[in-house]
C-alpha cells in the first residue's frame, strides 16, 4: 500500500502541522493526542531526499555529486541548507588555522579533496 507524501505544513497558512492521531493497520488500534512531527519530517522533500542520498553515499560528497549529476560546489551548498534548516550550525574554523597534514590527508581519503587539492595544500605546508 503506498501512502500518500506526508505534509509538514498547513496549505492554507502555511503554520507546522501537528500529529493528533497514530492508528495501526494491523489491529486498528488508535491513538490520540498532539505530537511534533520528527525532525526530519519537518524539513521540505527536496531536503529530505538530499539527505537520504548522502546517507546512502556514507557522507562522500564526490559520490553524492555523481548520484545527484550536481557540481562540488551544489552538493556543499545544499549540505549547508539542510544544517541551517535543522536548524543546527556547523563549526567553523578561524581564518589563520590552517589544516595539518593528516586533516587534508582524511579530506583526501572522504573524497572532499581531489588529489590535485590535496597535493596543493600539502605543498603550502611547506613553503
Amino acid at each position: 500500500m503506498k501512502l500518500n507524501q506526508f505534509p509538514s505544513r498547513c496549505p492554507v497558512c502555511s503554520d507546522a502541522l501537528r500529529v493528533t492521531e497514530l492508528a495501526c493497520p494491523g489491529c486498528d488500534t488508535s491513538i490520540r493526542g498532539t505530537f511534533g512531527l520528527p525532525l526530519l519530517a519537518q524539513l521540505p522533500s527536496d531536503l529530505q531526499e538530499f539527505i537520504v542520498t548522502f546517507v546512502t553515499c556514507r557522507g562522500n560528497i564526490r559520490e553524492v555529486e555523481k548520484a545527484l549529476g550536481v557540481s562540488y560546489p551544489t552538493v556543499r551548498n545544499r549540505l549547508e541548507s539542510a544544517i541551517e534548516a535543522l536548524g543546527r550550525t556547523t563549526p567553523t574554523t578561524p581564518p589563520s588555522a590552517s589544516p595539518n597534514r593528516s586533516e587534508i590527508l582524511a579530506s583526501l581519503e572522504r573524497g572532499e579533496l581531489s588529489a590535485a587539492e590535496a597535493i596543493a595544500k600539502l605543498e603550502d605546508l611547506n613553503p
